[in-house]
């Protein structure tokens, strides 16, 4: 445990890092290098320099000198505790991942001495209701405030919230999304919130409010199709047609069932054509995402997935969140990206999880009613086009942690973790998963399903002609414009040889000309 007051740190480089101004670390920061607290740093650092600027980049988030936490020498190692903790609360907003860690470095009398130092100041109570909530338990000298007015625990202006639950015991409004077992917090970029303000969810129904009912059900099954092969894909497989199609009946039935354990297996089931191989339900040993060595056959994990023994209580506070944010008025994106990504961060089953985290995403869409009813929303077509971004989100998230789970491996070359590492899965920064998500949802809703359409009007059109002027049968025609697109709008002399010997030269060349004007010229 630290004996010195000071938290702050002076140094050109920190943490790998160079330090982009002259001045001072600060915040969660400072104190997680000084405690030594076995977590990853925040995305961004706070750093205080000595000149009188402000602004941020993706690692920093640097202030004027005047923001500098008072932390000097005469003050205890509490007190200077308590004042770069309310530059954090202030500037850096929550992180739960921190104060779960906090509540574990310190002894309950010194939390205690920590939440008694103003304690009716809003920021006291804001880290005595995390303490108390994080460790499901009182503090048992603390009494219950009776005057001030309320104050909301997160502070809206820097991270997503839902509505508030007043907590009369610290006058604070709890408006964190999620519970103590599962809680992902999102900050506000400017991304996120010009995505939230474009209102992709009204622009699909817009665009599809013109369109013949007849197109919208043919294309709801093409994309169902789609996004369940492409959700194979983004796993290294290539399913039978019977088995993605299965799938695709599955993801189209999302947001008709809650959520459960049950309703997991169920889904896996699905999934796994042949569980031969494969034990049902959630995993009853360790599990992680990489290779293995060549040689020895030892893991060289790019994911670690939580302790198989903790998967209850992780999953069953997902589940918990997930109904309470649900019942909110958070937006259904950054509720997908929650719950989607923690369910594939825990990963809580031997097979099946990507396919299952992606489902999720369209089950959370579909409850909040975000696309047309009838229409599937195939984010995983999106996700498959931007298949290095989504690996890179996911790395976000598990790499920085490898540093910090200790593991052993197995007789049968799998891992067994050995340290405590329940918090890390259910206490996230979310906001990069959930950019990413905007950015598939706008794709989808700008691209994917708009293409989808557009095919289908110009197959019917294509169809038409080719129909009337040959009176080809409805079968060839499908083979022939399977033909064309396959070999950008020219026919093949094995095709013209073969399947479609009956087409002179000239009829040949006139189709040809045809599907350009349908489906090229058209795009």
């Amino acid at each position: 445990m630290s004996t010195s007051a000071h938290f702050s740190c002076h140094a050109p480089i920190f943490q790998g890092k160079t330090v982009p101004e002259k001045g001072t670390i600060v915040g969660y920061s400072a104190i997680i290098q000084k405690l030594g607290l076995r977590i990853p740093m925040p995305s961004q650092i706070a750093l205080v320099c000595l000149q009188n600027k402000r602004y941020q980049t993706p690692e920093w988030n640097v202030l004027p000198n005047s923001y500098l936490p008072d932390d000097h020498k005469h003050l205890s190692e509490i007190e200077a505790l308590y004042k770069q903790l309310v530059f954090s609360l202030k500037y850096e907003g929550i992180n739960l991942l921190f104060f779960s860690f906090l509540a574990k470095h310190y002894s309950q009398d010194q939390l205690t001495e920590l939440v008694s130092i103003e304690p009716t100041g809003q920021y006291s109570r804001r880290i005595w209701f995390l303490l108390e909530w994080i460790l499901k338990k009182q503090f048992s000298t603390k009494k219950d405030l009776t005057k001030k007015s309320y104050v909301p625990l997160v502070n809206e202006n820097l991270q997503y919230t839902i509505e508030g639950v007043r907590s009369s015991r610290h006058l604070i409004i709890n408006n964190l999304p999620g519970t103590p077992d599962f809680c992902p917090l999102i900050f506000k970029t400017k991304k996120l919130e010009d995505y939230i303000a474009s209102k992709l969810s009204e622009r699909e129904k817009e665009y599809l409010k013109g369109i013949r009912k007849d197109i919208l059900q043919r294309a709801s099954a093409f994309l169902l199709l789609k996004d369940s092969k492409a959700s194979f894909t983004i796993e290294g497989e290539s399913p039978r047609s019977k088995r993605a199609a299965r799938w695709g009946q599955a993801i189209g039935q999302a947001g008709s069932n809650d959520l459960s354990e049950e309703e997991f297996i169920r889904l896996q089931q699905i999934v796994i054509e042949n569980p031969r191989f494969i034990d049902i339900g959630y995993r009853k040993k360790g599990g992680f995402v990489g290779e293995h060595d060549r040689t020895t056959g030892e893991p060289i994990p790019d994911h670690i997935s939580a302790r198989w023994q903790d998967i209850e209580v992780l999953i069953k506070g997902l589940l918990e969140t997930n109904s309470l944010l649900l019942r909110s008025n958070m937006d259904p994106v950054l509720i997908a990206a929650s719950i989607a990504f923690g369910f594939v961060f825990i990963h809580p089953l031997q097979d099946g999880n990507g396919r299952l985290h992606r489902y999720l995403i369209h089950h959370i869409l579909a409850k909040k009613q975000f696309s047309k009813q009838g229409i599937i929303f195939p984010i995983s077509a999106s996700i498959l086009d931007h298949i290095v971004d989504y690996q890179k989100v996911l790395e976000d998230y598990s790499h920085p942690l490898l540093d910090f789970i200790e593991w052993k491996e197995t007789p049968d070359h799998n891992v067994e973790v050995t340290n405590d590492t329940k918090d890390y899965y259910r206490y996230y920064d979310a906001t990069k998963q959930a950019e990413f998500l905007y950015d598939c949802v706008e794709d989808t809703v700008q691209n994917v399903i708009p293409k989808e359409v557009a095919y289908l009007q110009n197959y019917d059109d294509f169809k038409r002609y080719v129909a009337d002027e040959y009176e080809m049968p409805d079968k060839m025609i499908s083979v022939l414009a399977r033909f064309l697109e396959q070999n950008e709008g020219k026919l093949s002399q094995r095709a013209r040889k073969k399947e479609f010997i009956q087409l002179s030269d000239e009829e040949t060349l006139h189709i040809e000309k045809k599907y350009k004007e349908f489906f090229i010229l058209k795009s």
